[in-house]
């Protein structure tokens, strides 16, 4: 009879072993739960900047007001008969 209650506690034993540590364990299943929710987030970023993108394609595609923003802002270019003002401040000041 005692050898029944050590195969039992052997085997009790190994289950256990495999549940907590061994091939698809819980601490496996549980990096796997933490490795999704940062590949969900990460994925979530990425098509909130797809989609920024997206809206700012069709916007290029639609009108000339955007394409006319962007060369001001990016390229400095201005106008045919408008004056263009740059303020350049003392070596000595900062901005506040």
């Amino acid at each position: 009879m005692k050898w029944l209650w050590v195969l039992l506690v052997v085997f009790i034993l190994g289950l256990q072993y495999r549940l907590w540590v061994g091939e698809n364990s819980l601490a496996e299943l549980w990096g796997v739960k933490k490795k999704l929710e940062e590949q969900q987030s990460i994925n979530s970023e990425l098509q909130a900047r797809n989609d920024a993108l997206k809206a700012e394609v069709s916007d290029l595609k639609q009108g000339l007001d955007a394409i006319e923003e962007r060369a001001r802002s990016e390229l400095g270019m201005i106008k045919e008969n408008e004056t263009f003002y740059q303020l350049i401040e003392p070596h000595g000041e900062a901005k506040q």
